[in-house]
């Protein structure tokens, strides 16, 4: 049995996990892009880029981990091509892998807005170590920052600089940030957190093109592609640039399976296939696919996915299925205390909240049950 899992973020290695905690023997190769063994993503836009940690603190497992469970990691191995019918794999070198099984744990990449400047090499991606040191080290140089986007990654990068001492503008779309993801009362409330950092926010205008004298430091931050390239040329069901996968994480083909950001998978407790990109699921389906594949009957994705999110020193914490509600209910409970209850034809589908951690943990349950909306 050889087990061959192609990318080295969360879901990957949690595949290498998972099929050894649930008893697999076989041979393990996991094939990375990259140049450093797989590490947490999350503290890149935060603890790292404000200095606070270093990349010894970023590693999942330490080096010695690999060896001691038999996980052969392959550094900057790309691979190039899937072949499902001869269960191969064909590297950037030319080098052919064979696998009895194979679990795509891809991942996505920046998402790069169509306009003059965007692709050029002062505008700064974070989604690798690779490219938060780069970031870093021109927020040590820089005095003026200028992000372009109002998601998390937006978010939480402009709140870092703000915290280093670097004059920052933020720069969306959205009127407010994150309306269309969170409703208008939690985005009000994130647009609060960024000016009192004195972050400047240029909202509701699109980016319609970069120059490089715009500010010393450019950041995109304007959402990620997943990468599905393999599995499309490859012949794999997609929708929409997703793998579709079922709640076990296996693809269209026999012996692939798929996991994390690049995965659409059916959750059998919401009865339908989401797309999410949350580092906690992302670690939730490869342990399912690696458990799987080891020959674990009960594995399954079953829960509502959820995720943190670090805005300078504010935690929101969320739990949804993530694909829509039609009602938002805010409770205060003073003190900076709140929390939002999303609701879908009166039944609960998510919960955020900031400092209320008892309603996180009742909204995953009220989530998973179909609980009408508190």
């Amino acid at each position: 049995m050889r087990l061959v899992i192609v990318g080295g973020g969360p879901a990957g290695l949690a595949a290498a996990r998972g099929y050894r905690d649930a008893g697999g023997t076989g041979d393990v190769t996991l094939l990375t892009p990259e140049l450093v063994l797989p590490y947490q993503r999350p503290p890149l836009s935060k603890d790292f880029l404000r200095g606070e940690v270093d990349d010894s603190d970023l590693p999942i497992e330490a080096e010695a981990w690999y060896a001691e469970h038999g996980v052969t990691v392959r550094l900057g191995a790309e691979v190039a091509t899937l072949d499902a019918a001869s269960k191969t794999l064909t590297l950037g070198s030319g080098e052919t892998l064979s696998y009895d099984a194979c679990v795509l744990a891809t991942g996505a990449e920046p998402s790069i807005l169509p306009v003059p400047g965007a692709t050029e090499d002062w505008v700064l991606v974070l989604r690798t170590l690779a490219t938060a040191r780069v970031l870093r080290d021109r927020a040590e140089q820089a005095e003026t920052g200028l992000v372009v986007g109002s998601g998390f990654i937006g978010c939480e990068v402009a709140a870092s600089l703000a915290m280093r001492g670097v004059a920052v503008t933020l720069a969306s779309d959205e009127d407010i940030p994150h309306a269309s993801r969170l409703g208008e009362e939690a985005g009000r409330r994130i647009q609060g957190w960024l000016e009192d950092l004195g972050v400047t926010l240029r909202l509701g205008q699109p980016v319609e093109a970069l120059s490089e004298d715009a500010a010393d430091l450019i950041l995109m931050a304007a959402g990620v592609t997943p990468r599905a390239g393999l599995a499309e040329t490859a012949g794999l069901d997609t929708r929409d640039g997703r793998i579709v996968v079922d709640e076990r994480m296996r693809t269209s083909a026999e012996h692939v399976y798929a996991a994390g950001d690049v995965a659409f998978a059916r959750n059998a407790a919401a009865g339908r296939h989401l797309a999410v990109e949350h580092w906690g699921e992302a670690l939730n389906m490869g342990e399912i696919a690696g458990r799987t594949i080891a020959g674990d009957a009960e594995a399954q994705w079953d829960v509502a996915p959820g995720f943190w999110s670090t805005i300078g020193t504010h935690t929101l914490k969320y739990v949804a299925w993530g694909d829509g509600f039609d009602e938002a209910r805010l409770v205060e409970h003073g003190g900076g205390a709140w929390t939002i209850w999303y609701g879908t034809e009166g039944r609960t589908v998510g919960v955020l909240t900031h400092e209320r951690d008892d309603d996180y943990e009742t909204g995953r349950q009220l989530i998973e049950a179909g609980a009408p909306l508190p």
